[in-house]
């Protein structure tokens, strides 16, 4: 397949505070059509927050669809106009209390791109400064620090069960592990 599809049709399905849904209809170069029901998001950022001594903070929420509750990295959707350093920083120090000092990309990823535009910015803070957290009327939030080592017990656990996490925890296990570059005269 080498053109892309031509969308026949496109209807809303639903409209929520999160997210949208839509209904489209594609025709293939081959001539055939399909329906495909999307899940149209604003973009959502992932925060890795480290402390000294190797630490990560960790965010314990309610998430209803599993009726569970799980310790995250914090995260949230980016608002309208809203860049995605800007919404890092924003959710860290509304779940956490904590502040950046520094904030760094570490990659872009689309979260679910069979059925969703949601893209994932995550974004590694450190130099974090105490302060107070600032939550939303809907947010009853836990925070933690805690090791790498601790962070994968969580996650043998099943307490750690979400994408973003587990991303965020092999980003860490890859740079615990990176051999520093050192000169070597040749």
């Amino acid at each position: 397949m080498e053109q892309l599809p031509q969308t026949l049709s496109s209807s809303t399905a639903f409209e929520g505070l999160v997210f949208r849904v839509h209904v489209d209809t594609v025709r293939y170069e081959d001539g055939s059509e399909h329906r495909f029901d999307a899940v149209e998001h604003q973009g959502s950022v992932g925060v890795i927050a480290t402390l000294p001594g190797e630490q990560i903070l960790l965010v314990r929420q309610y998430r209803h669809p599993f009726a569970h509750m799980l310790w995250e990295i914090p995260a949230g959707r980016i608002e309208p106009r809203e860049l995605p350093a800007d919404a890092a920083a924003r959710e860290l120090s509304e779940e956490t209390g904590y502040r950046a000092q520094r904030i760094a990309r570490v990659g872009t990823f689309a979260v679910t791109p069979g059925y969703c535009s949601e893209i994932l910015h995550l974004i590694h803070a450190d130099d974090l400064l105490v302060g107070e957290q600032s939550l939303d009327e809907d947010e009853r939030i836990a925070v933690r620090a805690c090791t790498l080592d601790e962070a994968e017990k969580l996650t043998l656990a099943g307490e750690i069960a979400d994408m973003k996490t587990a991303l965020a925890l092999a980003w860490l296990r890859a740079r615990r592990y990176q051999v520093p570059a050192t000169n070597v005269d040749m």
